[in-house]
């Protein structure tokens, strides 16, 4: 199975059994982008037609997982409606691709996983984390709603009290707190991180197959379930704060300090 055709800023690895996903915008903290956006919509499908595949570990090059969406490409939304309206759309695609993949697939945590970051990792079947990481979801501080994961997900996996602190104020979630919360199965030592998710996915590939796969499917069935009018109110939700003066105001005010 060859994966070149995906969009660039996406690049799979194989091992074995083992597909290891990598965001690979190192320079940009792997923020996402227009084409790693479209990448992480379609890997699932490509995944999901390789027969050789068993396991899939999903991580990121450089010093973060993923840094949240693109500064330059969100910016673009203000003013490019077609565009915003095809973000949301590819993003609800994302999740729902990842909740119906039927391998398993493991989080390798190993930096900052913030806004669609940390819903991709946190929408993975084990989520393993370096000591030195953290999860966070800002959308609410740039005047959107968490429609992309965040406000539906989180409080189907934590204490709702807690995931509204943390909704609601986009601070940081460090790596032990994560554990706790249940955003996150285990810490990890950062060497440690990728030879343990190889170890892991390696023991994971070598049980059997259908086994593996239908347990998989039916504990998703019951976040698919919970999770299908939650998502459509999200985006929806997210939609309409797109167009708010608020967040335009935000939104530049946040880039403006990023850019300095």
């Amino acid at each position: 199975m060859r994966y070149d055709h995906l969009p660039k800023g996406l690049r799979v690895e194989c091992d074995g059994p083992v597909r290891t996903v990598v965001l690979d915008r190192p320079a940009e903290l792997n923020a996402v982008d227009r084409a790693l956006h479209r990448g992480l919509a379609q890997v699932w499908r490509c995944l999901a037609r390789d027969l050789d595949a068993r396991v899939v570990i999903i991580t990121g090059a450089g010093r973060a997982f993923s840094a949240g969406g693109d500064l330059d490409w969100i910016t673009s939304f203000l003013d490019d409606p077609v565009a915003r309206d095809e973000s949301l759309r590819e993003g609800a695609e994302i999740i729902e691709e990842m909740l119906r993949f039927p391998l398993p697939v493991i989080a390798a945590v190993n930096g900052p996983a913030v806004g669609l970051g940390c819903s991709v990792a946190v929408l993975s079947d084990i989520v393993l984390i370096s000591e030195t990481a953290h999860l966070a979801d800002p959308h609410v501080t740039v005047g959107l709603v968490a429609g992309d994961g965040g406000a539906a997900f989180w409080p189907l996996l934590t204490p709702i009290l807690r995931s509204r602190e943390y909704l609601y104020t986009g601070d940081r979630i460090p790596a032990a707190t994560a554990v706790e919360l249940g955003l996150a199965s285990r810490t990890t030592a950062p060497d440690e991180l990728l030879p343990e998710a190889r170890r892991l996915a390696h023991r994971l590939a070598a049980q059997p197959a259908e086994a593996l796969r239908g347990t998989k499917r039916v504990a998703n069935m019951y976040l698919s379930q919970a999770l299908s009018g939650a998502l459509q109110t999200g985006f929806a939700a997210e939609a309409a704060t797109m167009r708010s003066p608020e967040h335009r105001e935000r939104l530049l005010a946040f880039a403006g300090k990023a850019r300095k």
